[in-house]
């Protein structure tokens, strides 16, 4: 399995980004995705999940901005992040989830800055 994420860059605050992550394998539509995120000198955190039947779960910092979803016919999760504030810049990980393991994708770095 590869995760391959997309969609990060510089955005001034309270703007939009969407980032995409996809999955090649055939294992997709029974993992659990999620999106981890790390701030320099920070632990990697969780942002959100969703379950392969589409439950989804959110950090407190993302409740009522982000939204994560998932396309499990393309293979691609999707985290939607909107109102950005400056303490949202990381570099955002993907993360599949299965019954016999875990696999994470390379990071997209987002920035939030005027």
């Amino acid at each position: 399995v590869q995760l391959q994420a997309f969609g990060g860059g510089l955005v001034q605050p309270g703007g939009s980004l969407r980032l995409s992550c996809a999955a090649s394998g055939s294992i997709f539509s029974d993992s659990v995705m999620g999106w981890y995120r790390q701030a320099p000198g920070k632990q990697r955190e969780l942002v959100a999940t969703i379950s392969r039947g589409g439950i989804t779960n959110y950090d407190e910092s993302a409740k009522g901005r982000f939204t994560i979803s998932r396309d499990n016919a393309q293979k691609t999760a999707y985290l939607q992040m909107n109102s950005l504030k400056p303490e949202d810049t990381a570099v955002y990980y993907c993360n599949l989830r299965y019954s016999l393991g875990a696999y994470w994708g390379q990071g997209a770095q987002v920035t939030v800055s005027s």
